[in-house]
């Protein structure tokens, strides 16, 4: 109103200048009704623009459309009313008023565009934001209206609090990961992990059995998570393969366990006509040997395992890949340690025991001695009621040897042994060992289907094309089926023993579900070692001063590593500590002399030597090697 009047003022002014005395003051007193109604119009404008935006709330689609012809008429409206007075003074006042209305307009334009955007929220709320611009206040006032709404809804937490969450815990969890999952803050878990003695930061990964400790003391329900990996679709792919192809019977494969000494090898030498005990260092077996043998009634594959105390991790093996187990044990010597060991491993596999009672022929041979002790340990001979074959043998004359084959292949009728053999071949990898000349070898036992020449294996996290095979003979053979033993050349990497093994249809694959799985089970390990090294520290500062011998070993096979990594371990005592910084498969190489210069270890090594630069370097820097080929 002051600027009109201040306007309209400044116009009388320059009239008065012009001169023109008598009609001003007329033209002034026109101006200023024609003002007065302009301002009438105005102020009255915005409220009826507001009332009918009210009315069409209820559709909020069509309300800018509606306001928007409000706003043409009146517009058009207040001009006639101030033409009656006077035409061209009325202008600028009516410009006013329509810019006015405009700005009404597009406030209540915006609270419409606002209600048409969110069927929740009314005009004015909406509006606070709209002035600055148009396009962007909607954003602003939904979240601030979602922000509303969530406000709303968290008034019912409280009953939330006590929810029992199901945590689906993977192998290795990073302590954010986990917080998420369990929806705490990840300062409450790193608080909890203190409470039992772990100082842990939050990328840290914890492995899974102390993340599922932490997850049940938490209050919640602990679950190990289901491998949402490569390696399920794996086994769902390969069950639906496998009962596509027709299973055919498939010969024994039969493991011999049994005490150091007993004559397992021995055993087998006769049944096989050939000369391998006399071969061995010591005269004890070392590796699995694995051999098929033609018989009169039909193919049987023999395994033979160490019965030497160190090798229990081989022995297992040798019973998870097995049908029937021959327990071997000598009549004068009767049930040793290894004897009842061997029978838990049988017992563990639910596998049917065959028991061979070996130097029948010797004079203070004793077998109701050995049956005796047996029956004590759970293994009932036929005629005590049992379920036990007992045949003494002698290795020498070959007395009982093929009553004992009878009964093996009496209890493989039993079983009903059958295999698909069209299909792609699976087993397991019996031992491994790195070949200077030849790279990984694994020695695998083919439990369906066929392995050929040229296929793409999976073993564990390695993985490769078939580029050679040998049978148990060094003969190369293209293909092998089912309960067949070969050694197979052509893989990335040595295979643990004991891994499982198959054969899939492209390399690619193969090569990501490798990676993933040595991935998975490098974080493990790394989890496993930095829960040790806490232990170790906590053990050292309550120890003192304890001497550490630190051992580097290579050994020709993955088995004899194990099982000599184990043995020593066992030597520990509360003076002495065996620390062994690394163990591999393969020769002594340059790389294990400079682990050994800066651990300051004594390097062992287990049937292999080390190679011309490796001595050179050993001799120069001092350094301590060991050759061992008995355990």
């Amino acid at each position: 109103r002051n600027r009109l009047h201040g306007r309209g003022s400044g116009n009388g002014l320059g009239d008065r200048r012009s001169g023109s005395s008598g009609g001003s003051g007329r033209l002034a007193a026109a101006a200023a009704s024609a003002e007065a109604a302009a301002i009438r119009a105005m102020m009255n404008a915005p409220k009826k623009v507001l009332v009918a935006a009210k009315k069409e709330e209820p559709k909020p689609a069509e309300a800018a459309a509606g306001i928007k012809g409000t706003i043409h008429k009146k517009a058009g409206a207040p001009a006639p009313a101030a033409g009656a007075a006077a035409g061209g003074a009325a202008k600028p006042g009516d410009k006013k008023s329509v810019k006015s209305e405009k700005l009404s307009s597009s406030w209540a334009d915006d609270a419409a565009k606002k209600r048409g955007l969110k069927t929740i929220g009314s005009g004015p709320a909406g509006a606070r934001p709209g002035g600055g611009s148009n396009w962007r206040a909607p954003a602003r006032g939904g979240r601030g209206g979602r922000g509303g709404r969530d406000d709303a809804g968290s008034s019912f937490t409280p009953p939330a609090e006590q929810q029992i969450i199901e945590v689906h815990v993977p192998e290795t969890i990073s302590v954010a990961d986990l917080a998420h999952k369990m929806s705490v803050k990840a300062a409450e878990v790193i608080k909890q992990l203190m409470k039992l003695g772990q100082m842990v930061t939050i990328n840290q990964q914890l492995d899974q059995e102390t993340a599922m400790i932490l997850v049940e003391e938490m209050g919640h329900k602990a679950v190990t998570a289901k491998l949402d990996d490569p390696d399920a679709f794996l086994e769902e792919e390969g069950s639906a393969a496998e009962q596509q192809h027709e299973s055919l019977p498939r010969a024994p494969v039969v493991t011999v366990m049994g005490h150091v000494d007993h004559g397992k090898t021995s055993l087998l030498d006769y049944i096989r006509r050939a000369r391998v005990a006399a071969g061995e260092a010591g005269g004890i077996t070392q590796h699995i040997g694995a051999y098929h043998v033609e018989t009169p009634r039909g193919m049987i594959t023999f395994l033979d395992t160490p019965g030497h105390a160190a090798f229990t991790a081989m022995r297992a093996r040798g019973a998870k890949a097995t049908d029937i187990v021959i327990l071997v044990c000598a009549a004068d010597d009767g049930v040793m340690p290894q004897t009842k060991e061997a029978i838990h491993h049988a017992k563990a596999a639910g596998v049917p025991i065959v028991v061979a009672m070996t130097k029948v022929d010797k004079p203070d041979a004793n077998a109701e001695r050995v049956k005796s002790e047996l029956v004590a340990e759970q293994v009932v001979p036929e005629e005590f009621g049992g379920d036990a074959p007992f045949i003494g043998v002698s290795s020498k004359t070959g007395q009982g040897i093929d009553e004992l084959l009878e009964q093996v292949l009496l209890q493989a009728e039993v079983l009903e042994l059958r295999a698909p053999v069209v299909s792609m071949a699976k087993g397991i990898v019996i031992e491994a060992k790195l070949d200077k000349g030849r790279g990984p070898v694994a020695t695998v036992l083919v439990q369906s289907g066929t392995l050929k020449r040229g296929d793409v294996v999976l073993a564990g996290s390695t993985y490769g094309r078939v580029r050679a095979m040998l049978d148990e003979d060094g003969k190369a053979t293209t293909e092998a089926g089912p309960s067949i033993p070969v050694e197979i050349q052509g893989l990335t990497e040595v295979p643990q023993a004991g891994d499982e093994f198959m054969v899939l249809s492209d390399e690619r694959r193969a090569r990501e579900v490798a990676t993933f799985r040595s991935g998975k089970y490098r974080d493990v390990k790394l989890a496993k070692q930095q829960a040790a090294k806490l232990e170790n520290m906590f053990s050292e500062m309550g120890a003192g001063d304890v001497q550490t011998l630190p051992l580097i070993i290579k050994s020709d096979v993955q088995g004899s590593q194990e099982a000599l990594a184990a043995s020593l371990l066992k030597l520990s005592n509360a003076e002495v500590k065996v620390q062994i910084v690394h163990a591999a498969v393969g020769g002594i190489s340059e790389s294990d002399i400079n682990l050994a210069i800066a651990s300051k270890a004594v390097i062992i090594g287990f049937n292999v030597r080390a190679d011309a630069g490796a001595r050179k370097l050993a001799e120069g820097n001092a350094v301590d090697l060991r050759y061992y080929s008995i355990i």
